[in-house]
């Protein structure tokens, strides 16, 4: 075997559960009985984003370069938000300010719309990384994964049936 060969990683040794970790990050996903146009435009827009996460309104278009605010009234004060990629009806990414318990200086999400059933139906998958391998990291990591699979929940609810899951649910 030459040195160039034994330093190559398999494919087992690239999947290896027991690696060590370099950040936490996790990932949350759910079915909308909605087409993927659809369910994107209810992430996109603020307006109805207002209507059932974002409780004291958002301002701003979701689309790459343009930086939005999301307010919310059970968790007090304005959050910028950068919108650094979209792909109608496919994908948005977004950062915002991280902690010092963030890896890198700002958080990332990403949002992916896949259709399923023909298209009738979205597969949404919703991608948080940055968090330090700390007590601090892991609090973040958990309470915005806790918001992030709230936030599913109530775009579903919301897209399908009319209902703000949100209000009160916090506060």
């Amino acid at each position: 075997m030459t040195d160039e060969q034994s330093t190559q990683n398999t494919p087992a040794e690239q999947n290896d559960q027991s690696r060590p970790l370099e950040e936490l990050s996790f990932t949350v996903t759910g079915y909308i009985s909605k087409t993927p146009h659809e369910t994107y435009e209810a992430v996109a827009d603020p307006e109805q984003l207002s209507h059932y996460f974002t409780t004291g309104g958002a301002r701003g278009r979701l689309e790459a370069g343009a930086e939005v605010t999301w307010d919310f009234a059970d968790f007090p004060g304005r959050f910028p938000v950068e919108v650094i990629e979209n792909i109608q009806d496919e994908k948005i990414v977004i950062r915002w300010e991280g902690s010092d318990d963030s890896v890198d200086k700002d958080t990332t999400t990403t949002f992916e719309f896949t259709p399923v059933d023909d298209g009738e139906r979205t597969l949404v998958t919703i991608t948080e990384k940055s968090w330090r391998l700390t007590e601090g990291g892991a609090q973040g990591a958990f309470g915005n994964c806790m918001g992030w699979t709230g936030m599913l929940s109530a775009l579903k609810v919301w897209i399908e049936h009319g209902i703000n899951l949100r209000e009160g649910y916090y506060k």
